[in-house]
């Protein structure tokens, strides 16, 4: 018989061990539910929410809602950039989808040609599922009325209404505002690069994003934040019905308001025609543009949708360069529209503005001889004079005198060789060159010296000098205004909230003294009956008169050429023509600069009459000046005494007639 292992002396000691035990397995027993009812607790009452969301998840999916990009407007609230309605098919791949089969039933309610076919098939199957793919845009009524009919019985297919951007004057904006079009691989890698996940949007098939212009620079400000739209879908993510009262509203984006007048742009190109060139309006108080124009110019509605491969190349090939913002990223010689900064230079350096310099045509100068524009020359010039007769030689010998460093200090300070802050990126801020420049652009020492020869090309806006047309606009406008450094502004506001103004700037560094005799000489320009542009620069609008400065710039050596008459020539080896004017001049207003490429005539024929047709514009679009203009003349003073022509004669009177004069006697 086997015996206990263990023994217990009393009974005591036996009770006593099960009491422990009970006491042990009890308090394990309670710490478990204790542990369960707080699981419980913490489940139904913190985390409660969290799981109804969860829940709610699996029966209901939020669409993402693009927001109405922002609207672009000129400086008196005309619409520049907008968005109108656009019908979308879309499809997006579920599981065990013959995507084949779908686009083939596609192609029974809309045009699918087969080219296109393969490539949607193809987008389709590799997009993500649920991700949905742009089938076609724009569909008219009955198209998408069509599809919205046949949804139920197509897989994936839905068809909505969205907003597709649209420029209400096509091509006149087009530079400055740029345009948008559709998200590519580059702009998803690029928002990458910030650290950031990509915006839900950018993968939206019907999203844009601005290229070019305001569109791009102040594209995340236009864009507004995206809404969302509550659906309720079956197990297979099917939509079952919508949940409006779940929506999230989509933010708009921003108003952004543009310093440029409609009226004034369109005129710009109304003018232009077909020439190559740039018109910049500013005015000469505020500094604010009125008008930034280049042509040819492009629709930008063309880009939303996408151009095809030959639109593109034929656009970026053709010779006059439609795509590119002549503004302010070309850059010309100025030619003699350089003359008045190497006036104001000279005036700097000591030159006495009635020192004379006699022009004969040319003048012989180390082995070569600089030419005058005028043959026979202009003979004995003054500074005023040279101005307006727009002399070669007077300004050959002035910029030798002086020196290329006093130019190109003067040149900057009148905004030459700058990039100004409007809000456009990427502008070109041409080369205003002197001995420092010499050093640096050369490896050879040989060539590094400023040789003399040099000056006087420089002295006529020639030689290495490059400015562009916006650069043209900030010089006139600063000698208009005589005080200011003016900058340019071209965006009024972002947003309801104002950009700085282009006239919180320091004063000029020049004398009025100075300004005055600069100025005059523009003023003769334009309005004394020997000045180089005076029948193309009359505005008719009264006594509001314009001064202005001609220019013409070679792009091809004359030292061998028969003739500097480019009838016969081929376009690219035209001169340039330049006109810069300011009005009225009696207290200055608008400052105009106006560039057409090789435009084959001087700019006082080519140039100067598209300045003036604008220059009208701008003024009687002006409340003051119009009103001015309208001021009625003051009554004729009249002699009380004198006899009134044309008064009603005196009563017949009673009595014999008159006696009859005799023959011979004076009448």
């Amino acid at each position: 018989m086997s015996e206990p292992t263990i023994f217990f002396t009393e009974v005591n000691e036996r009770q006593g061990a099960f009491t422990r035990r009970a006491f042990l397995l009890g308090g394990l027993t309670g710490a478990g539910l204790l542990a369960l009812t707080g699981r419980l607790v913490h489940l139904q009452l913190v985390e409660a929410q969290r799981y109804q969301k969860l829940a709610q998840s699996n029966q209901f999916n939020f669409r993402l809602v693009p927001p109405p990009r922002g609207l672009i407007l000129d400086r008196n609230g005309v619409t520049l950039a907008s968005n109108r309605p656009n019908f979308r098919l879309l499809v997006g791949r579920e599981t065990d989808m013959d995507v084949a089969r779908t686009v083939d039933n596609l192609a029974t309610l809309v045009p699918i040609d087969d080219k296109r076919r393969a490539r949607l098939i193809r987008d389709i199957t590799r997009s993500p599922k649920k991700a949905p793919v742009q089938v076609m845009e724009d569909m008219s009524w009955e198209q998408f009325s069509r599809i919205n009919v046949r949804a139920p019985e197509l897989a994936g297919v839905t068809a909505d209404m969205g907003e597709v951007r649209v420029y209400p004057y096509g091509g006149a904006f087009a530079h400055v505002i740029g345009y948008v079009a559709k998200v590519n691989e580059k702009d998803i890698a690029t928002a990458r690069e910030t650290g950031l996940e990509p915006d839900p949007l950018l993968y939206n098939p019907g999203f844009r994003i601005g290229r070019q212009g305001v569109e791009k620079a102040f594209d995340l400000q236009l864009r507004g934040k995206a809404g969302a739209q509550k659906q309720e879908v079956d197990s297979q993510g099917r939509v079952v019905r919508d949940d409006p009262e779940g929506d999230i509203p989509a933010t708009p984006g921003k108003e952004i308001r543009l310093t440029l007048d409609a009226d004034i742009q369109n005129r710009a190109l109304e003018v232009m025609g077909e020439e190559s060139g740039a018109i910049v309006l500013m005015d000469c108080r505020s500094g604010d543009l009125l008008c930034m124009a280049s042509t040819p110019s492009f629709d930008a509605n063309r880009f939303v949708k996408g151009l095809s491969g030959p639109e593109y190349r034929a656009l970026a090939g053709y010779e006059r360069k439609p795509l590119l913002d002549k503004a302010l990223y070309g850059t010309y010689a100025p030619g003699s529209t350089f003359k008045p900064t190497v006036a104001l230079a000279a005036l700097e350096a000591g030159v006495d503005p009635d020192t004379r310099v006699v022009c004969t045509g040319g003048w012989f100068f180390g082995n070569r001889t600089f030419h005058c524009w005028k043959k026979g020359g202009h003979g004995s010039q003054s500074m005023h004079e040279a101005i307006k007769n727009s002399c070669d030689v007077y300004f050959y010998q002035t910029a030798l005198k002086i020196g290329p460093d006093i130019i190109a200090r003067t040149a900057r300070s009148m905004g030459f060789g700058q990039v100004f802050d409007i809000g456009i990126p990427g502008q070109k801020k041409g080369l205003v060159p002197d001995r420092a420049w010499k050093k640096r652009a050369f490896k050879d020492p040989r060539n590094q010296v400023w040789f003399p020869g040099e000056s006087p090309s420089y002295g006529i806006g020639q030689g290495a000098l490059t400015v562009n047309a916006l650069q043209l606009a900030v010089m006139t406008s600063r000698l208009a205004n005589g005080r200011k450094a003016l900058n340019p502004r071209l965006i009024k506001s972002v947003g309801g909230i104002d950009r700085p103004h282009g006239d919180a700037v320091p004063d000029l560094p020049f004398s009025q003294e100075f300004l005055n005799i600069v100025r005059g000489g523009m003023i003769a320009v334009a309005n004394d009956p020997t000045g180089g542009a005076y029948r193309q620069s009359q505005l008719g609008l009264g006594d509001i008169l314009m001064a202005g400065k001609t220019g013409t710039a070679q792009v091809r050596s004359y030292d061998k050429a028969a003739s500097r008459k480019s009838a016969s020539v081929r376009w690219g080896l035209k001169d340039h023509n330049l006109y810069i004017a300011f009005a009225p001049v009696d207290a200055p207003r608008y400052a105009i600069s106006v560039l057409i490429e090789h435009g084959g005539l001087a700019g006082a024929t080519a140039a100067a009459p598209r300045a003036r047709e604008v220059m009208r514009v701008a003024l009687l679009k002006d409340p003051e000046i119009r009103a001015r203009i309208e001021k009625p003349l003051p009554m004729p003073e009249v002699d009380p005494n004198a006899p009134v022509e044309g008064a009603a004669p005196l009563p017949a009177a009673v009595g014999p007639p008159p006696a009859t004069p005799a023959p011979g006697a004076p009448r």
